[in-house]
């Protein structure tokens, strides 16, 4: 059985309606939770174990859960946030607690790297934290912080065609509905190629704004 062309449309727009509601919400919470994971540690400008020891486990809590099972534990939170737990709106919860603390430690690594002589320099100008935050690491690491985000936007394709395995939406629940479920190999090529197109259409562009951050 082969799929209309309206319901690959559709089913790719909700995708790309997941993708970046979610990466909208998972970015905010990912960088809030990588710049505290950065400057909360051990010697840096605003040390605190306490903050710190509480953030850190509760960012790899997240990070090791699957996301398939994750989305089926907090169903019942999806349904409260949401008022349901099926359809491509519920699915962005899941999506957003599953990619927030994954980008939380991609922004941390990308912190991290900037030279620590910046930061020591910015101290010496008589900067204050939060400008040595907004106004020297984040600018020094941005072009790696592009990166960042174009791997967890692709991270984040993925798992939206695993969100359709529970009634999610988008060319995963396509790909298994009409796909896998009734047999049809050629619904589940063409999602997969769709899929491949958009992987790689993400991919060229932030190498392509990283390159020319960089060059500036």
């Amino acid at each position: 059985m082969e799929v209309s062309k309206e319901l690959i449309l559709n089913a790719l727009w909700e995708t790309l309606y997941m993708v970046s509601i979610s990466l909208f919400f998972g970015s905010i919470i990912g960088i809030f939770l990588g710049i505290l994971l950065v400057v909360t540690r051990k010697g840096h400008i605003y040390e605190n174990r306490f903050i710190f020891s509480i953030v850190n486990p509760i960012v790899n809590i997240f990070r090791s859960i699957p996301f398939i099972i994750l989305l089926v534990a907090i169903i019942p939170f999806t349904r409260l946030m949401v008022g349901t737990s099926i359809g491509t709106t519920a699915a962005i919860v899941p999506l957003v607690l599953h990619i927030g603390p994954y980008i939380s430690r991609l922004v941390e690594n990308s912190l991290l790297e900037v030279d620590e002589g910046i930061i020591e320099a910015a101290k010496a100008m008589g900067a204050t934290p939060l400008q040595i935050i907004f106004r020297f690491l984040m600018p020094e690491a941005f072009a790696s912080l592009i990166l960042s985000i174009t791997t967890a936007t692709i991270g984040l394709v993925g798992a939206t065609a695993m969100a359709g395995a529970i009634g999610g939406g988008g060319l995963g629940d396509v790909a298994i509905t009409y796909g896998y479920q009734r047999f049809s190999t050629i619904t589940i090529f063409v999602t997969v190629v769709i899929l491949v197109i958009v992987v790689q259409g993400v991919q060229s562009l932030g190498n392509l704004f990283e390159r020319k951050i960089r060059r500036v």
